[in-house]
């Protein structure tokens, strides 16, 4: 990459981080910590990102995960759990325990944020401050196929109003796996389903999941074929129903995989309305702020939302696809085109969108006798891996027959494969429209490749 391209990407990164700033500012956002994070080196840096966020605007709700930390007291203590599938069975004996335990987890958590917001004197932006509160009501599960499950319990109600007071005053609330019955009992909750409860009750337009786990990726875990893939084998993003798909095609792994289980939280979740749940792991340094402030991440994003699409071209995003195609109109791959090129035949053109940015165009240039010429598609290099360009120009074939087309050509001095690999075969330049034939640039020498459209 030249330095005219490394400057070009860092400014795109600095548009997409205020682009995102303005969008969630002010949004809940709900966080769910597993126990071993907190031991992680990179715990701290998480910390001070979380605190970042908070302090330029975002309402930031921790649910730390206890289960390991509870194990091992527990067992420093002589007592020993009996589960019910993959449920603790909490005895009176084992409560205080597990209160103990849950109360240090989220107590390092509180640690953790004062340290990574610690600001110096006359510094203009405050420190964070948390409060670990009883925010959650709970009931017990009682007995369950024979089984009393004594002290372990659900989630009855999120209590709201103190959180939203806490999150008001630009603190950040803390969610110990500890639920209160309405008489003061207390009951061991799943962390996975408070930070659910929290999420939909609070109206967070974001879960993370923060892990250790380096999550599902090729090739140790098998998924559909469309799937994008980002650095490392890792999925990029899913919807409902290609985690849906995720899950099935994994059965084999069995109950307590954890990539699975964090999985299936993001499904649940995702189906209860959270827009988005992101799985990060906490060993990429910067993933979180990565993950929200830039549309390719670090993590897997679940989403629910119209997170991208492709559209006809408006009159504002001409700007943004000539920016997208200079570097190839200065390399002479694309010929070069003005506004008012792009403005009369705007209705020829397409633009797949990611959360309102353009990141690739393609347009389909009828030239009559029945054949149209897909033209001008460009693609943001840092999206390369995702197939934009294969989307559009599938967009664009799509259009043409609903136009009544019978075949689609392309003309291009460097990217005969791809085209190739599409299913395009290449043809004698005497076989394009009249019209196109005359208006053919012989200095340029563009081959002609074409796709029959089948009636």
């Amino acid at each position: 990459m030249d330095n005219t391209e490394s400057a070009w990407s860092q400014v795109d990164l600095i548009r997409e981080a205020f682009h995102y700033q303005s969008r969630f500012e002010s949004s809940t956002m709900v966080f769910k910590i597993d126990y071993p994070v907190t031991e992680d080196p990179g715990f701290p840096y998480l910390m001070k990102d979380l605190a970042l966020l908070a302090q330029t605007g975002f309402r930031v709700v921790i649910v730390p995960g206890a289960k390991e930390w509870i194990d091992s007291v527990l067992l420093e203590y002589g007592i020993v759990s009996k589960y019910s599938g993959s449920t603790r069975i909490t005895t009176a004996a084992a409560i205080p325990f597990v209160e103990m335990a849950a109360f240090h987890v989220a107590t390092q958590v509180m640690t953790g944020l004062a340290a990574g917001s610690a600001v110096a004197p006359g510094d203009k932006i405050s420190r964070v401050d948390a409060v670990i509160g009883n925010f959650v009501r709970a009931r017990g599960l009682g007995v369950e196929g024979g089984i009393d499950m004594e002290q372990t319990g659900r989630v009855d109600r999120i209590l709201t109003d103190p959180i939203s007071r806490v999150l008001n005053l630009g603190m950040v609330p803390i969610l110990p796996c500890i639920g209160w019955s309405p008489a003061g009992k207390p009951y061991n909750v799943s962390s996975d389903e408070i930070a659910l409860a929290a999420s939909t009750a609070l109206g967070a337009i974001k879960l993370f999941i923060v892990t250790l786990d380096q999550g599902i990726r090729a090739p140790v875990y098998a998924f559909p074929e469309n799937i994008q893939l980002g650095e490392n084998g890792r999925i990029v993003r899913l919807t409902p129903q290609e985690a849906e798909t995720v899950l099935e095609m994994n059965l084999s792994f069995g109950a307590g995989n954890k990539p699975l289980d964090e999985l299936r939280l993001a499904l649940q979740a995702s189906k209860a309305g959270v827009e988005r749940v992101h799985i990060i792991d906490v060993r990429e340094e910067g993933a979180v702020l990565r993950e929200l402030f830039s549309n390719l991440g670090a993590g897997t994003m679940i989403y629910a939302d119209d997170y991208e699409s492709i559209r006809p071209l408006k009159n504002r995003d001409i700007p943004d696809i000539l920016r997208l195609m200079e570097p190839l109109m200065q390399k002479g791959v694309l010929v070069r085109r003005r506004p008012e090129d792009i403005q009369e035949k705007k209705d020829d053109y397409a633009v797949f969108e990611i959360d309102d940015s353009v990141h690739a165009c393609g347009a389909l240039h009828d030239w009559g006798e029945l054949q149209g010429e897909i033209a001008a598609l460009t693609t943001d290099p840092a999206y390369a891996d995702m197939g934009l360009g294969r989307r559009i120009v599938r967009y664009l074939i799509d259009r043409a027959k609903k136009q009544g087309l019978r075949r689609v050509f392309i003309l291009t001095t460097r990217t005969q494969d791809w085209f190739e690999l599409l299913g395009f075969k290449e043809c004698p330049i005497d076989s394009l429209p009249e019209k196109k034939r005359r208006n053919y640039d012989k200095n340029r020498n563009s081959k002609v490749f074409a796709l029959e459209l089948s009636r």
